[in-house]
């Protein structure tokens, strides 16, 4: 969240420019509070700038001898774009096979938030989860998949309602093992019915 007082009013002025340049009146009931709350707003959307990853992994990594592949699928985002600043939302998958490690299950998710609650674009946040739990759980491979509907699309410029994107990063052993990439490709689709 934005703590700092300063960024809070810069914020606040910021919006009641906006509401002024598009020729509202920022001074009518129902906009006497929005600077505020857009700020406010913000802070949370915006939270991830604020996380480290070291620190949300909290030693929530085990010693265990489990050989097979670790799945944690459709966990749900929120993100803002950066092009435009409109809200993008989607499912991630995320998979990893553990050597002689395995992190904590609340910390996938987080990882996904931590990078989610940044200005983004979606093919960077991709990479950025994979890199993130290859770097602090170290294991043989990892994958991420995510798929996501861009407001940036639907509401303005070619206004697809129904149009969504999908990007992935492998590393380690499931982007050289095609068996095993199939083996989370295919558990995405059974976790989706």
């Amino acid at each position: 969240m934005i703590q700092n007082k300063t960024r809070i009013e810069s914020i606040e002025s910021a919006v009641l420019d906006v509401l002024e340049a598009v020729g509202e009146d920022p001074t009518r009931e129902g906009l006497v509070g929005t600077p505020n709350r857009v700020a406010r707003m913000y802070g949370e959307l915006l939270s991830g700038y604020n996380v480290d990853p070291t620190e949300l992994l909290n030693g929530a990594l085990f010693d265990v001898e489990h050989e097979q592949m670790v799945i944690v699928t459709n966990i749900e985002f929120q993100s803002l774009c950066e092009h435009h600043m409109l809200p993008f939302t989607g499912l991630a998958h995320v998979a990893y096979v553990p050597d002689n490690k395995v992190v904590g299950l609340s910390k996938i998710p987080r990882i996904v938030d931590m990078y989610a609650r940044r200005l983004q674009i979606q093919e960077r946040m991709t990479k950025q989860i994979a890199e993130t739990v290859s770097t602090l759980v170290e294991p043989l491979g990892v994958g991420v998949i995510l798929t996501g509907s861009h407001m940036c699309s639907t509401i303005r410029g070619v206004r697809k309602q129904h149009s969504l994107m999908t990007t992935n990063s492998m590393a380690g052993s499931l982007r050289s093992d095609s068996l095993l990439r199939s083996e989370f490709l295919t558990q995405i689709q059974i976790d989706k019915q």
